[in-house]
């Protein structure tokens, strides 16, 4: 499992690196917000401990942030300990609260438990639609009885959306988080990928059906409702 620890004092990031590496974590490191949203963005971490107190981006805009396209577990650590704090965090997106100062064997056991609470079942690492199929787990996509080849960035893109079924992903952070912050403004390159993912999937590339455009703010996967039954093995 890879856990990004997002805190802005270095003697608690190396606590907790020396302490979820030796539980068998690979970890990542950020000190900012900024590069807490480039590294989840990279390496989509499993779970992410996150400070709220950060320099630049707040720990409550990065949790916004991550939310717009993702739902790791998020675990709050931070000083902050009034209810006002815990809510509006807990509102935001995170999944759990650990104030400081904590011990390490409470902290590994909280995220244990968000660990268990998000273990996605079996099927759901397959998003089955009556077009196509996407198995997130083999990296495979198929229409009809033909596997579809996707390049890297229509897979990055197609696998935000389809992870978020019926939520609105903002062009901005399918832009930071398949591309680079430094991409941000450059819709074209949506426009152009979107385009060559709906000809390689919509029935009708000219009426899509499940990857809809929500002009001027992103994009949107819309299952179906009734969507085809899982084949039997």
């Amino acid at each position: 499992m890879h856990v990004l620890v997002v805190d802005d004092e270095p003697q608690i990031l190396r606590a907790l690196a020396v302490n979820l590496q030796a539980r068998g974590y690979e970890v990542d490191l950020a000190a900012t917000g900024e590069e807490a949203l480039r590294l989840a963005a990279a390496h989509h971490p499993d779970a992410i401990i996150l400070d709220l107190g950060l320099p630049g981006i707040g720990g409550l805009e990065v949790i916004n942030g991550l939310r717009g396209w993702s739902d790791v577990p998020i675990v709050v650590l931070t000083v902050r300990d009034s209810e006002r704090d815990k809510v509006a965090a807990l509102d935001a997106g995170a999944d759990d609260y650990v104030t400081k100062p904590f011990g390490m064997d409470e902290l590994m056991a909280r995220l244990r438990a968000v660990f268990r609470r998000h273990q996605p079942a079996p099927e759901d690492a397959v998003v089955r639609t009556h077009a196509f199929t996407v198995d997130l787990v083999h990296h495979v996509v198929v229409r009809g009885d033909e596997q579809v080849h996707l390049t890297p960035i229509e897979w990055e893109l197609l696998t935000h959306l389809v992870r978020n079924p019926g939520r609105l992903i903002t062009q901005r952070y399918l832009l930071q988080h398949v591309w680079g912050p430094q991409y941000e403004k450059e819709s074209g390159y949506l426009r152009n990928y979107l385009a060559q993912l709906r000809r390689k999937l919509e029935p009708d590339a000219s009426q899509p059906r499940y990857l809809l455009t929500e002009p001027g703010m992103g994009y949107r996967f819309v299952p179906d409702p009734d969507p085809p039954p899982t084949a039997s093995r």
